[in-house]
């Protein structure tokens, strides 16, 4: 994965008011933390942070130039989202340097058709591997084609490019291969749905003996007179 070049500007204010602010001036709150050195707080362009992780995942590695003439490689650690303004509230910034081994969390994505009439049965989405902080992959890829139904797909069955280590134990379970379910099946999971005998009763009765009733601003009719 290429690195993104990205400026930013050290952060003075903090807490939530600061954060806000930081927010509204177009740019997001990071911190840069590793390697024994003293956190240090910034601003990153949100735009530019967006459209980078859009592109690269979230182990985008970023060249990061600070106004203050400080220029460091790092890897998002841990990245905070609003889900309703889909905006990024926080951003913590692994410290890396080339040539140094990083271990993160990769997606994988499962390439292929299983067998007919088989369902997949995601248990894991990401990995955990070790690789060069410039080289992390955006993702790992696990086939499943014409996998048969009660087959597994584990860790050790993924994909890893070259000088990237898995980190995470072989056997995990990645995804299962299990039968679809038939209509019969589908149909026997239905719930049935059955009126209550003592409102398809009362349901009846007034049917039958209920008068409509007068409309709003008419009298009701009144009784024949029978003449003596």
């Amino acid at each position: 994965m290429s690195e993104v070049k990205i400026s930013a500007e050290p952060r003075t204010e903090f807490g939530k008011g600061g954060a806000r602010r930081t927010r509204r001036a177009g740019m997001v709150p990071a911190v840069l933390y590793g390697h024994g050195e003293k956190p240090k707080h910034i601003a990153l362009p949100a735009r530019e942070f967006a459209a980078a992780i859009r592109k690269g995942g979230a182990n985008q590695l970023f060249a990061i130039e600070v106004s203050d003439g400080t220029q460091v490689l790092a890897l998002p650690k841990a990245i905070q989202r609003d889900p309703i303004k889909d905006s990024f509230e926080h951003v913590d910034l692994l410290l890396v340097r080339r040539g140094e081994k990083v271990t993160v969390e990769v997606p994988v994505q499962l390439t292929g058709e299983a067998a007919k009439d088989t369902l997949i049965v995601h248990d894991h989405d990401t990995l955990s591997v070790t690789a060069d902080a410039t080289k992390v992959p955006d993702h790992l890829e696990a086939s499943i084609e014409g996998l048969e139904a009660g087959t597994q797909v584990t860790a050790a069955d993924v994909e890893l490019p070259s000088g990237v280590e898995l980190a995470a134990d072989p056997e995990l379970s990645v995804a299962a291969v299990t039968a679809a379910p038939t209509a019969e099946q589908l149909e026997a999971t239905l719930p049935e749905v059955e009126a209550p005998a003592e409102e398809a009763e009362a349901g009846e009765e007034t049917a039958e003996g209920a008068e409509a009733p007068a409309a709003e601003g008419e009298e009701a009719p009144a009784e024949a007179k029978t003449e003596a």
